[in-house]
């Protein structure tokens, strides 16, 4: 450990009042932006018949269209997508700096992460058993509007001189609204698409993840309670680690990574599941029920509807763009390929894991517990699963904290890589190291912030992302729907399968 790093650490733990300070300050400025994020974005559109966000329902509206205007493709194409996967249709006229696979990874590293665990439970304790219901629902259409933005993305690639690939929302808008004859306006939503992605990386993919990490770390380790700092200052030297090697380093540990813990995780949940399973039909009925019918706790039916797909946005980033980024590094020949590849982000994300925590949640009971209220009201969610967890095996807790901090860690590194190539985008390549350093002091600040303000805080700017976005989807949906017809025209005449064999 390098010196400074021990004084910055002796310093966190000798002086925990530092911290206290420090928490006080970090919680007025997030509670400010907070405060004007929502009046701009997430003003209500049903006054009077209760909440529905803007930027909410801009992404259903999306979701749904695209998934009927490219004739249910999020069905219709997964199978195709697994020979992609598994490197059938590798061929030497790909071009990027990544394999298809490690693109998917890199990506579900960056969407598998704490809003799996720690949002499905702030979901279903806030919105009820109902909320499940509607994230399995936006994480079904999500999987076509993540096609469109992936496919877009591999389209409008940039190759930079340094052999970098620079693409994602920003390259497709810009030159995209060019191609439209609206080069002032693409530039303008490219800008603050790159903006954007540069503060959801520092909320969603920085300060929530190790705000809720630490939340689940705090009930195994009571040495974190005491000093919250120490444990940002470790997780700031394991991010930095990794993140100064850029794209391939983090593809490589995505890799490793991204496999085991959901294995890990998902046999848990499997487990769980199946010592309850004469629980499971109520809590699928409870599930179904409530979507159409919710608690009055719930806020009724449009807050249940808000809460599923807030979370599935937050969950599968489907809508958002950021996926996009990564994916346009995968060395493909045919961009629908690679948008065929990103289906299986919102169905491994959404319907399979988010659900399955969800059922773990309900199963348990802990979501609508008394003894446990104080965890909801302060939105530490990844603390409610783990007591759920931790309900049916005594033990679980410890395996499920380190869990959730691999889970936060491999979402931290990809999101560098997002929040770095917006960054760039905006500021130049050489100021790509300083983006870098300022992810890596985020970590440290995490930890001595409330979770509610980071919870609201990145909800605004991770959902603000898909404004910009979803306007690029809808005016270049004509060009994705060209390239598909005759990426599947090939496909039936069996001339990809000709390509393999030359």
């Amino acid at each position: 450990m390098k010196p400074v790093f021990k004084l910055l650490l002796l310093g966190a733990m000798l002086h925990p009042h530092t911290a206290y300070a420090a928490e006080n300050g970090a919680d007025a400025f997030f509670g400010s932006v907070n405060g004007y994020l929502a009046q701009l974005l997430f003003f209500d559109v049903l006054p009077g018949e209760g909440e529905m966000p803007f930027i909410v329902a801009w992404l259903i509206t999306g979701a749904v269209y695209l998934t009927f205007r490219f004739g249910f493709i999020n069905l219709r194409m997964m199978g195709h997508a697994f020979h992609v996967i598994t490197g059938k249709y590798h061929s030497a006229d790909d071009k990027g700096e990544v394999t298809p696979f490690q693109a998917l990874t890199t990506a579900l590293s960056a969407t598998v992460g704490l809003g799996n665990i720690a949002g499905v439970a702030i979901a279903v304790s806030i919105g009820g058993p109902g909320a499940t219901f509607w994230m399995i629902v936006a994480g079904f259409f999500g999987m076509t509007t993540k096609f469109t933005e992936v496919t877009l993305g591999q389209m409008y690639r940039e190759f930079r001189p340094d052999g970098h690939i620079m693409g994602g929302g920003m390259e497709y808008l810009s030159k995209g609204f060019r191609e439209k004859g609206m080069p002032s306006t693409g530039k303008v939503l490219a800008m603050l698409f790159a903006l954007l992605t540069v503060g959801g990386s520092l909320g969603a993919g920085n300060l929530f993840q190790v705000s809720q990490a630490m939340g689940a770390v705090q009930t195994e380790v009571g040495f974190f309670k005491d000093y919250p700092m120490a444990f940002g200052l470790i997780m700031a030297m394991a991010v930095g680690v990794v993140i100064i090697g850029g794209i391939k380093r983090i593809a490589y540990a995505a890799e490793a990574i991204v496999p085991s813990m959901v294995l890990i995780y998902l046999t848990a949940c499997v487990w769980i599941i199946l010592s309850h399973a004469a629980e499971v039909p109520a809590a699928l009925s409870l599930i179904v029920t409530e979507a159409f019918a919710p608690t009055a706790v719930a806020g009724g039916m449009i807050g249940v509807i808000v809460q599923g797909f807030k979370r599935a946005a937050f969950s599968s980033e489907a809508g958002i763009g950021s996926a996009a980024i990564a994916h346009s590094a995968a060395s493909v020949k045919y961009p629908v390929r690679q948008g065929f590849v990103a289906l299986y982000e919102p169905l491994i994300d959404t319907i399979v894991i988010c659900t399955m925590t969800a059922l773990v949640i309900i199963i348990t009971g802990v979501y609508n517990a008394p003894e446990y209220a104080h965890l909801v009201v302060e939105s530490k969610g990844a603390a409610l699963t783990a007591v759920a967890f931790g309900s049916v095996i005594s033990w679980f807790p410890i395996i499920l904290s380190i869990s959730v901090v691999l889970f936060a860690y491999s979402t931290m590194i990809s999101w560098s890589y997002y929040g770095e190539r917006s960054w760039t985008y905006v500021f130049g390549e050489r100021y790509s190291m300083l983006f870098r350093l300022i992810f890596v002091g985020f970590v440290v600040l995490a930890s001595v912030a409330s979770a509610g303000n980071i919870l609201d805080f990145s909800d605004l700017l991770i959902l603000s992302m898909a404004f910009p976005n979803l306007i690029a989807l809808y005016l270049l949906q004509g060009k994705v729907s060209d390239a598909l017809k005759e990426y599947m025209a090939k496909l039936h005449s069996g001339e990809l399968d000709r390509e393999l064999s030359r």
